[in-house]
């Protein structure tokens, strides 16, 4: 009976590792490959099961830093991301194991009334309450993980790589109070364990209430962009409604204008004034530019205007209807960026420099994008910002990055010949 409770305990505790490894996983994803994923699974499970006990400096720490090697080897992102992994998930790994062993240790010794330690007058009845009651709390552990599996499974599907630097900061300050009362209250245990236990337990609702916490900001920031994204598409369709009036103005004197024109013959100078007048009135309605997409459109078509009014040559060709997978605001993301710092860098040329060229296309199976722009002799600014906005500017190359990456793309700035080139490939889901 004994072999078979211990054999279930086993089972109970892989069973427990595969959960914890697959809300990490969720909150932040692994690399690439298979081998890769497997050595993952094998080393989360064995660190999600550690043994903690009072006053176990070693353990802790060890822990702490297993914790930090495991996330840095085997998970993408940004080391504040994978620092926030940390944070959020290692006070409660640490709360709740402890938790578990000190209990059901003290109900064991509560109810067997048995000698501490192992092989000292314990009988073969007090051996197998030993065995049943540690079963029944690793499965009290499996259940617990299910249970915030369930509860903050969607949440954790929601965090997206929209937060700023600042925000990932803000939200590691506030981590750091679970992981450093943990720490403390383990390390200097007093005698009455149970005085431990409210902070365990407060420590594992504020890991919990962080992953919650970070799940508003990245849906508060969705929601900005959602509502900035329909205040674009309306103001671009009131001004197409604005050209369409105008242009139906414009094609009902038409037959007019081309009769005066034909009895101008004697003046040339009127009829090339007359000319201009008409290529002037419909040169607007011509730089539209139609891409596949209409979020795109309407992007490129608020892009274009800040270009001419800075005097800035702009040219798009896009073929964007293979791009359907790309989101509105991974498109936001990756083209506004781009246009954004290739605008900012070409205000700094003279007029006769001032450049941009943005092209995109589907190249067998991948979507190929390419802007590039003339720029000032020196090295490239990296993703900085010189706005003052920092909070919400200062991370346009790293955010392209971070939205390539989402589809598995990759993304290459070169600066030649005075020139700046973002290059971005990306595999187009069958």
């Amino acid at each position: 009976m004994i072999s078979v409770l211990h054999a279930l305990g086993f089972l109970l505790e892989w069973c427990y590792g595969f959960v914890f490894f697959w809300i990490l996983q969720t909150f932040l994803p692994l690399r690439e490959g298979r081998f890769v994923r497997i050595l993952a699974f094998l080393l989360c499970g064995c660190m999600a099961c550690v043994i903690v006990y009072a006053n176990d400096l070693d353990a802790l720490l060890g822990a702490m830093l297993g914790f930090v090697a495991y996330v840095a080897v085997f998970h993408r992102g940004s080391r504040l991301e994978k620092l926030t992994a940390v944070l959020v998930f290692y006070p409660a790994v640490i709360a709740i194991n402890y938790l578990m062993r000190n209990m059901g240790s003290g109900l064991f010794f509560r109810l067997t009334g048995a000698p501490s330690g192992i092989d000292m007058g314990w009988t073969s009845g007090m051996y197998l309450m030993s065995a049943v009651i540690y079963t029944a709390f690793l499965a009290l552990r499996l259940l617990f993980w299910l249970g915030t599996w369930a509860l903050l499974g969607k949440y954790l599907k929601q965090i997206s790589a929209v937060l700023t630097r600042k925000l990932w900061l803000m939200i590691d300050a506030l981590m750091l109070a679970p992981v450093v009362a943990i720490f403390t209250v383990l390390y200097f245990l007093p005698e009455r364990a149970v005085i431990a236990y409210p902070i365990c337990g407060a420590a594992v609702f504020s890991s919990f209430g962080g992953i919650y916490f970070v799940s508003y900001l990245c849906s508060t920031v969705q929601t900005a962009c959602r509502a900035q994204e329909l205040e674009q598409k309306q103001a671009y369709w009131q001004d197409r409604l604005r050209d369409e009036e105008r242009i139906r103005s414009i094609y009902h004197d038409m037959k007019n204008h081309l009769l005066v024109l034909q009895t101008r013959t004697d003046h040339p100078q009127e009829v090339m004034q007359s000319i201009q007048t008409l290529q002037e009135q419909i040169s607007d309605f011509e730089s539209y530019i139609h891409t596949g997409n209409d979020f795109l459109d309407i992007l490129l078509r608020d892009k274009a205007q800040i270009a001419r009014q800075k005097q800035i040559d702009f040219s798009a060709v896009i073929q964007l209807e293979d791009g359907g997978f790309l989101t509105p605001l991974d498109i936001s993301t990756i083209f506004g960026n781009a246009l954004d710092n290739a605008i900012e860098a070409s205000e700094k040329l003279p007029q006769e420099l001032r450049l941009i060229t943005a092209k995109a296309s589907r190249i067998r199976d991948m979507l190929v994008i390419t802007v590039e722009n003339n720029m000032l002799p020196g090295p490239a600014a990296g993703g900085r910002t010189t706005k003052q906005d920092a909070f919400v500017h200062g991370f346009g190359l790293p955010n392209i990055r971070k939205a390539v990456e989402k589809y598995d793309g990759q993304c290459k700035a070169e600066t030649p010949d005075g020139r700046f080139v973002l290059k971005i490939v990306i595999p187009i889901p069958g």
